[in-house]
């Protein structure tokens, strides 16, 4: 009989629980985990809590097949059903409070679609209890704490498909009708004292969330899905979590630390499947195995390509440095870095969107964190980590289930990735004795590094930890004196804003930003508008961002970049123009009741300001960022100022910043065009002209009301909470 192993999870060093569960099973790609999702939820009796980074109540959970009891396609609808037949149910659902930047690719008011439009027993609510720049990204789903699911996958669009992952699937389609491309993910299933655990850690969510708690349902039937059979059974798992230090709570690196700590441990390989490859610890603990003699095999499956321009040009060439740093030490080859490709499928391929680890045949691990520095220590995960301890039956079982996964990017059955990798006694041996077929994973070659990349901010892009003006002002100047902090901290906060908007979204797999500013969508755009509609378009998008809170800064210099300098410069000024009047006249019909409890108590020394002194007021409150766009105009009128001058304060504030931001855009677009050296240079004089006007004017105009510093920071609290850009 084997000696038993010591485990490498422990409680309270790298992992936050080890508790029993009686079976656990890995689900593989959208399907098969949706159909479980369904299953698990339809056998609920008391309780069924979700959380995500997304969700959308029109994700289809049965394409292509009949839905089970009768029950509705969509998620919305289900979840009503569910809880319209068994009146003893309740059903919490939580989600990401994400940036408003983001709204224009989630559902449109997910509080109405998931809330007002649900049973009255389904109760929705959004989580924003994080740091600026994090997100929560967490992927939980728990029935009556019996059976819990975790992994990478959120229920929500464009997230389902099979095994097969063809090149054209007419069910892989969002609501409009338009497809999307393959997506490989991988979700975790366990019951017993595990799901208990994972229920604790959403009810804990929930209650900082709304503020209430959540009482535990009580022992009911088995909700595990009937057509689900376990891959493991009478097993510990390990539940790893990640969350950011946040209002006096201490940061937990649990996610990190296992990492490591299984890295160090691995003997003969280890297997990673992760959409992002980012993580300075992990790239360190890695080239350090690769460095030894008898180091264990690493093979790493990523998608040969990031989403979108943005996402490649930021976070794709941060993964481009670990895979040469990997490179560089690999002096034994035993590193492989692969993407799938199938037969048809044009480039990209398959988006690799899991998060796993296979240690030899003694660990698997499945969850939601990124091998990215955020998933590290600043946004909010959890993975589940089971080890066989030496059990030579669980050791064949995790063997079988990584050969599952393997043999699915090659074509072959599990036995035969089995079989192979045994004869062969090396992991990457018996993947390429497997491959060659219509399936295949190939080598990921990283570009060579060039003064594009060696600009690129990795600590802004990819942080680790909640970044503070500090932090800022060392990465853009480390011997900057104390004198000049103040304007350091502007201009590197607004550099900040840009790249951090963008990233967040990038890394989670989805980027408004990272769609909007690719050269091929963003710079075409303008052209694509037919010239008498264009100002109608325009107007129609100042509107729509003033309605979502987006920062009209950003929109003018989209607008500059779409229409060039002096086009772009009219029709910025006219879409401003357009929505400061219609919020003004919305304000106006509100009343300063009404208004004032908007963004909070600080707008009444804003409003009684802005209502003593006029026409200077709106111009000094188009110059100093004293609330956002839309609120400003909001106050305004119902602070009763003469619509004269405000339009003229409007114009008068505006002109000056809008011919700047327009300079400034229009560089951009040049850059993001032909990244010359000659082109880099002026962007970055454009941009430093922008923030000396800014910390001019600041110097000129009358300060403003006291009080505003407050207004600043409850009209971010206002705003859905989000990351600065993922």
């Amino acid at each position: 009989m084997a000696r038993q192993r010591p485990s490498i999870a422990v409680e309270g060093v790298n992992c936050w629980r080890h508790p029993e569960a009686r079976r656990a099973a890995m689900l593989v790609d959208g399907r098969d985990a949706f159909l479980a999702f369904a299953g698990a939820m339809a056998r609920a009796r008391q309780a069924i809590y979700i959380a995500g980074w997304d969700i959308h109540s029109r994700t289809r959970l049965f394409p292509g097949a009949s839905p089970p009891h009768g029950l509705p396609e969509e998620l919305g609808p289900f979840l009503s059903a569910l809880a319209a037949r068994n009146r003893e149910l309740h059903i919490h659902v939580l989600t990401w409070n994400y940036a408003s930047i983001y709204a224009l690719e989630r559902e449109p008011l997910p509080a109405l679609a998931m809330g007002w439009r649900t049973h009255r027993r389904v109760h929705f609510r959004l989580d924003g209890d994080h740091p600026a720049g994090a997100c929560q990204h967490q992927k939980l789903l728990i029935v009556d704490d019996a059976v819990a699911f975790s992994g990478g996958l959120d229920l929500t669009i464009n997230r389902w498909d099979t095994p097969r992952h063809r090149a054209r699937d007419p069910r892989r389609t969002l609501p409009s009708g338009r497809p999307y491309g393959p997506f490989h993910d991988v979700q975790m299933a366990v019951d017993g004292d595990a799901a208990r655990d994972l229920a604790i850690l959403f009810r804990r969510r929930w209650r900082r969330a709304t503020g209430r708690s959540l009482r535990a349902p009580e022992a009911g039937r088995d909700p595990w899905p009937e057509s689900l059979a376990p891959d493991l059974e009478g097993v510990r798992v390990a539940i790893a979590r990640t969350l950011p230090a946040h209002r006096g709570r201490a940061e937990v690196r649990e996610v990190e630390r296992l990492y490591l700590d299984s890295i160090r441990a691995a003997r003969r390989s280890l297997y990673i499947e992760n959409q992002y490859v980012t993580s300075t610890a992990i790239q360190e603990a890695l080239a350090a195995r690769l460095e030894e003699a008898d180091g264990p095999e690493v093979v790493i499956v990523s998608p040969l390509k990031l989403a979108g321009w943005l996402e490649e040009s930021t976070m794709g060439m941060l993964r481009s440095r670990l895979i040469r740093g990997l490179r560089a030490a690999d002096r034994h080859g035993r590193l492989r870095v692969l993407h799938p490709a199938v037969e048809g499928n044009a480039d990209p391929g398959v988006n690799v969107h899991s998060k796993v680890l296979f240690m030899d045949e003694e660990m698997v691990r499945v969850g939601s964190a990124n091998l990215s520095n955020r998933s590290m220590g600043l946004d909010s995960e959890c993975d589940l980590a089971i080890e066989a301890r030496g059990d030579e039956g669980l050791r064949r079982r995790i063997g079988w289930m990584r050969a599952r996964l393997i043999g699915e990017h090659l074509g072959r059955s599990p036995g035969a990735i089995d079989d192979a990798v045994r004869e062969c006694g090396s992991l990457i041996a018996g993947l390429e004795r497997c491959g060659g077929g219509s399936r295949s994973l190939r080598p990921i070659d990283p570009q060579p590094e060039d003064w594009a990349e060696r600009v690129v901010p990795g600590r802004l892009v990819d942080p680790e930890r909640p970044i503070g003006p500090d932090d800022l002002l060392e990465t853009f100047d480390p011997q900057r004196p104390a004198g000049g902090r103040r304007l350091a901290v502007a201009g590197a906060a607004g550099f900040l804003a840009l790249i951090g908007l963008a990233v967040t979204g990038a890394l989670t797999g989805w980027s408004f930003l990272g769609a909007v500013v690719d050269p091929r969508s963003l710079l075409g755009g303008g052209s694509a508008v037919p010239a008498p509609l264009a100002p109608l378009v325009v107007a129609g998008c100042y509107l729509l961002a003033g309605l979502l809170l987006l920062p009209v800064t950003l929109l003018i210099v989209e607008t500059a970049i779409l229409f060039g300098p002096w086009l772009g410069f009219v029709y910025a000024l006219g879409g401003s123009l357009v929505s400061a009047v219609a919020f003004y006249l919305a304000g106006r019909a509100l009343g300063p009741g009404r208004v004032r409890r908007l963004p909070g108590r600080w707008l009444d020394r804003v409003a009684r300001w802005i209502s003593r002194r006029g026409i200077m007021a709106v111009v000094v409150a188009r110059l100093l960022p004293l609330a956002p766009f839309t609120i400003v105009n909001l106050m305004a009128g119902a602070a009763r100022i003469r619509f004269r001058d405000f339009v003229l304060g409007t114009l008068l504030g505006m002109t000056p910043g809008i011919a700047l931001m327009t300079i400034l855009g229009d560089q951009l677009g040049r850059t993001l065009r032909q990244a010359t050296l000659s082109n880099v240079l002026l962007l970055v004089l454009a941009a430093a002209a922008a923030i000396l006007a800014g910390w001019g004017v600041q110097k000129v105009l009358p300060p403003a009301p006291a009080g505003a510093a407050r207004a600043r920071r409850s009209s971010r609290r206002a705003r859905p909470a989000g990351g600065a850009a993922r």
